[in-house]
């Protein structure tokens, strides 16, 4: 590993700790020639997961268009970016979990969209409005209207009383 600070190459590790929910390992490594420490981490290469488009194309998952995507959609919404984060790990945890090495677009669309309804309303409502492509208001309002009567359905199962028997 070469010293981002003099570009030597001998260092030694000062600690080590498993990052990225045991993905990786991040190390603190410190330079012996000029004492500058920095961060690396290490990952498992892994087989690429494939991600098939609507359209019939095929291209890498890419964690970082996806966080992008998740971003817009939280933007200006009370969602930390640890919490963003964890929901995308939460995603990549699943799709290397799965047997195959393709994953069609919509089943990723749908597992955000999963994760972000207990998460942010407004959130989930956006990213849908996206993945979904509404063509016009009417649609999106068919969306909005079942959202809000799926929420009343669970207020009511939520509030509901037994009686005695």
């Amino acid at each position: 590993m070469r010293c981002p600070a003099c570009d030597a190459t001998e260092n030694h590790v000062v600690d080590t700790r498993a990052s990225r929910g045991g993905r990786a390992v991040r190390r603190r490594r410190e330079c012996t020639v000029c004492g500058a420490r920095f961060t690396t981490y290490e990952y498992i290469e892994e087989r690429p997961i494939q991600v098939l488009k609507r359209s019939g194309a095929v291209e890498d998952f890419n964690r970082t268009k996806l966080l992008r995507s998740v971003k817009v959609a939280c933007a200006k919404r009370p969602i930390s970016a640890s919490q963003m984060d964890a929901l995308v790990d939460d995603i990549e945890d699943i799709l290397s979990a799965q047997v195959g090495v393709e994953v069609l677009s919509v089943q990723l669309g749908t597992l955000v969209m999963e994760r972000l309804s207990p998460i942010d309303r407004v959130a989930y409502v956006r990213f849908a409005s996206v993945y979904r492509n509404f063509q016009d208001a009417g649609e999106f309002q068919e969306f909005v209207d079942e959202i809000t009567a799926a929420k009343e359905r669970e207020e009511l199962r939520r509030n509901q009383v037994e009686l005695p028997l």
